[in-house]
């Protein structure tokens, strides 16, 4: 089980029979406490933390632990709201992020013909009002992990909480077994987080140097050297929008911080073709314009969008063959429009939360436009999108639900070429992220963290969280990129997020930002060694090596480090 340092505020007592004197029915159920070894074929393979901490992280915020075997049974329940609650005894402080661990299970002879259950664990202050907490999907007979987070978005602190155990429909029984509730402690996690990336992103390298002097006498041993990185191999972008590129500040920022960049809405089908026939590129086109007079490659978002509300209303009102009609112009248009100038295009936006195209035109729809869209244009990887993967808040958006959704595409043709996880994250918890980028490498495809923005009104929190996420995404071998839904205020999707106030001043986020790509970029100077080499470890991309001679001549040279376990030995000649 995932624990982590501090209070458990609902630590069980000893015995099973004292346990079940913490819980109470939380609507129609019965409560009875047990006491049971779980068979090992019941409990999830190990956490990838215990392999992935190395031996001097003496204060990893999670470990592995047996379970202690005493749990609560809640039966005979008549609703899916229907289960268990028990009172969090020590109360949250605000603005803290709490993390709720444990393990679930259902009953497997009560669960009927529906297969895995999602148990939802709920945490409330004040009476009912919900503030964050965890689901997990569990097998009949099998043991599922808690990983669920929350916390208290107020200046004043809850007059009372609770915990609340349900979800699967009625009749089927839940177990709950060493629930937590801890503080997080970040700092044991960055320290670990700091150690991962310097594995994962750097290199060793040796830059053997030598001139071309015509006596073949090297004058070079001494000499000074300077090596600045121009270029990190890890892009880090934003969405942008034709409003904001109007604003200088705005302008400013994006230019000087992001690598990449992504239009927020002015791709889209409903803002390229509102009214039926009357499409226009316009705006689309003045942004890619910016972008590539400013040197940004721009991914594509989006060719479609499978949630039924995000899909204009004379689209939905089209018969069968009309829609398809429909979907074929839109692929034509859009993909050869713009055939070779995307890296990325995000085919159909949202699939595990929407399923419109798949329910009108039939199930091999999805694979369908992967298969045309690189039909068009085989340049851009094609990437699927979603959201709340990485929160385990979500029943239809864990995981292993997306590797299955993509398993199925590829068994369909469809030449799936990345994995986007949105990355709206409110109170994120660091091994949570971590343990959804693990399952999604299992399909060896490369991951980006596609509209990141985290969101809380106390600055300090948000830099935190900020932090968090982007140390996540850099430190796992997974993920190749991250892109930023928007930074500015008054030019963002969601509230509290901005880096930047609509004055132009940084946040406390935006400056952690700011520091954050200074630490992701190696510099390096010293001198030559009496061999000829000069020594140094930085992280992967392109760097230019400044060699000023004993006579003061300045020599340059470019060279890129790629990723790889050896050290990088490489040749200067000047």
């Amino acid at each position: 089980m995932t624990t982590y340092l501090g209070m458990n505020l609902v630590e069980d007592r000893c015995d099973a029979e004292d346990s079940l004197a913490s819980w109470a029915p939380s609507g129609s159920c019965t409560l009875s406490a047990h006491a049971e070894d779980p068979a090992p074929d019941s409990l999830p393979p190990a956490l990838a933390a215990t392999a992935d901490a190395d031996d001097s992280d003496e204060e990893a915020v999670r470990c592995a632990r047996k379970p202690s075997g005493r749990y609560v049974l809640a039966a005979h329940r008549k609703d899916e709201k229907d289960g268990l609650c028990r009172a969090i005894s020590r109360l949250p402080k605000p603005w803290v992020t709490y993390r709720v661990a444990g393990w679930v299970g259902v009953d497997a002879a009560g669960s009927g013909e529906g297969g895995s259950h999602a148990v939802h664990v709920e945490v409330r202050v004040d009476g009912h009002r919900p503030v964050g907490g965890g689901i997990v999907v569990v097998e009949p007979g099998k043991w599922g992990e808690i990983k669920g987070s929350f916390r208290v978005d107020d200046d004043e602190p809850p007059r009372c909480a609770k915990v609340y155990v349900h979800g699967p429909p009625a009749g089927v029984d839940i177990k709950v077994m060493d629930l937590q509730v801890c503080a997080v402690n970040k700092i044991p996690r960055l320290r670990h987080l700091r150690k991962k990336a310097d594995r994962v992103r750097k290199r060793d390298v040796i830059l053997k140097v030598s001139d071309r002097a015509e006596d073949g006498v090297s004058s070079v041993a001494g000499a000074h050297i300077r090596v600045i990185q121009v270029q990190n191999s890890f892009p880090i972008g934003s969405c942008i929008t034709k409003a904001g590129i109007q604003n200088p500040e705005y302008v400013d920022f994006f230019t000087k911080h992001f690598d990449w960049a992504v239009l927020e809405n002015e791709l889209k089908w409903y803002y390229t073709e509102a009214v039926q026939g009357q499409v226009s590129y316009a705006d689309a086109d003045e942004l890619i314009n910016f972008c590539d007079q400013h040197g940004k490659p721009v991914r594509g978002h989006c060719i479609f969008w499978a949630v039924e509300n995000a899909v204009q209303p004379w689209v939905r009102a089209l018969n069968g063959d009309q829609l398809r009609a429909a979907v074929e112009a839109r692929l034509r248009g859009l993909v050869s429009r713009y055939a070779g100038r995307f890296p990325h295009y995000e085919v159909n936006n949202e699939m595990l939360h929407g399923a419109f195209f798949r329910q009108r035109l039939g199930d091999d729809v999805d694979a369908h436009m992967f298969r045309e869209t690189a039909a068009i244009d085989p340049a851009p990887a094609l990437f699927v999108n979603d959201y709340n993967v990485e929160s385990a808040n979500d029943p239809n958006a864990t995981p292993e639900k997306y590797v299955a959704l993509v398993t199925d595409l590829q068994r369909r043709g469809a030449p799936v070429g990345g994995i986007g996880i949105q990355g709206h994250v409110t109170h994120p918890v660091g091994d949570i992220i971590c343990d959804a980028l693990d399952k999604l490498a299992v399909t060896g495809l490369p991951v980006w963290v596609t509209e990141l923005d985290v969101s809380a009104a106390d600055e300090a929190v948000r830099a935190d969280d900020l932090e968090i996420v982007l140390r996540e995404a850099y430190a796992h071998p997974a993920v190749e990129g991250v892109m930023l839904w928007g930074f500015m205020q008054g030019h963002m999707w969601r509230s509290h997020g901005q880096l930047v106030n609509a004055d132009g001043m940084l946040t406390e986020a935006g400056s952690r930002f700011a520091g954050l790509r200074r630490e992701w970029t190696s510099h390096a100077k010293g001198k030559v060694d009496a061999n000829g080499n000069f020594k140094f470890r930085g992280f992967h991309g392109t760097y230019e090596v400044l060699l000023t001679t004993a006579a003061g001549e300045v020599k340059k040279q470019r060279f890129d480090v790629k990723k790889g376990d050896a050290p990088l030995v490489l040749d200067m000649n000047f």
